[in-house]
């Protein structure tokens, strides 16, 4: 992006005149110090939030206050503490090309917004190619598109998937930057008691839900069944695993050398695939990354290894630098970018198999477990 053109966050909300250059890098970072709802682990790093300093430019007429008593059900008093940690590495790659974002305290980082729900929470992962232009451009600017949105916050999925779209004709439309460049992008909103989940590429969000993996995204490869008949019926072709001979995804952003006028479909899409769900105590914590650690390592036995790190030392940043090593060791090909976001400030509690006189039996759970473990020592 051209110099000049970026906006700090905390000037969506503050009147008189803002700090620029160092000065205003220096703020953000004393402001961040200060945005933890309750305290992590002394070791923690603030990696976390060393994306948290993304433009946003200011909203307009926002009615923060409607539709936000939605989030609750009224038959729990459970609401998760969010705490996050995240390890991006370069790999065995020339360059590294991922972004991410990782916001723990929405409600500070938009300097309290009156009615704006606590907890709330912003991560995103965002996988380049052909370039950093695009992936560096939408982590700056997708919070600010979805907080814009007509939509938000009575409608989250709505507003999401319009700021998707919105981010992808603005970035076209950026002369400064080479708009051939992509990104696949995914983007997990925590909102009170509800969490949406927007993908579009092969990054993926799997939850770990007491020891079992629940995977809240689609990999969009081309030769998945849907993404291959939403290609072929508008005039796509898959060849050897790639959209049109070119690119290894289904979904992206940018990639404009591949699409046609803005507003027609095309078979490389922009849209994202969306979640939602309702937090409870089960929910312990979700993992989101680029497709260099899936592409070693299968979902379950990601999980399995944040639980065990978790419950050893609780974590989520030593977490997140555990699962980047464990995809090194197994020869990924690609860079590496994962952020682990826990739902409780304790450690997830430990599996006990219940014994039995008459048989032996191993819960669900245990199960699950087990299978993990069996996965990575493979």
């Amino acid at each position: 992006m051209a110099a000049g053109t970026e906006f700090s966050p905390y000037a969506m909300f503050h009147k008189g005149n803002m700090s620029t250059g160092e000065d205003m890098i220096s703020q953000n970072s004393d402001h961040l110090k200060q945005m933890a709802i309750r305290k992590p682990p002394r070791h923690v790093s603030g990696v976390r939030h060393s994306m948290s300093t993304a433009t946003l430019q200011p909203p307009h007429d926002l009615d923060f206050g409607v539709g936000i008593a939605a989030v609750t059900d009224g038959k729990s008093e459970y609401m998760p503490m969010i705490r996050s940690g995240s390890c991006a590495e370069k790999g065995p790659k020339q360059y590294m090309e991922d972004e991410h974002i990782c916001i723990d305290n929405l409600f500070e980082y938009l300097d309290g917004i009156e009615g704006f729900p606590s907890p709330g929470a912003f991560y995103g992962v965002f996988d380049g190619h052909g370039g950093t232009d695009a992936a560096t451009y939408v982590r700056k600017n997708i919070l600010k598109f979805i907080i814009e949105d007509s939509q938000f916050p009575v409608c989250l999925e709505k507003a999401i998937q319009n700021a998707y779209v919105k981010a992808d004709h603005a970035f076209a439309d950026n002369a400064s930057l080479d708009i051939s460049s992509g990104t696949t992008v995914l983007t997990a909103l925590v909102f009170g008691r509800m969490m949406v989940v927007a993908n579009a590429g092969d990054c993926r969000a799997v939850l770990g839900k007491r020891g079992k993996a629940v995977e809240l995204s689609n990999d969009h490869k081309p030769n998945c069944p849907s993404e291959r008949l939403r290609i072929e019926q508008l005039g796509g072709a898959i060849y050897d695993g790639y959209l049109n001979g070119q690119l290894s995804v289904a979904r992206a952003l940018g990639d404009w050398h591949m699409k046609g006028p803005k507003g027609s479909a095309c078979p490389l899409s922009a849209e994202p695939e969306l979640q939602q769900i309702q937090l409870t105590e089960d929910d312990e914590f979700l993992i989101i990354g680029c497709d260099g650690l899936w592409d070693v390592m299968s979902s379950q036995c990601a999980v399995t290894i944040t639980r065990k790190q978790l419950m050893l030392h609780n974590d989520p940043e030593r977490c997140s630098r555990e699962l980047v090593r464990e995809a090194l060791k197994r020869n990924t090909c690609d860079n590496l970018t994962v952020v682990v976001i826990c739902f409780s400030h304790d450690p997830p509690p430990q599996i006990e198999v219940p014994q039995s006189r008459v048989r032996r039996s191993i819960s669900v759970e245990g199960l699950n477990f087990l299978k993990g473990v069996l996965d990575g020592n493979s």
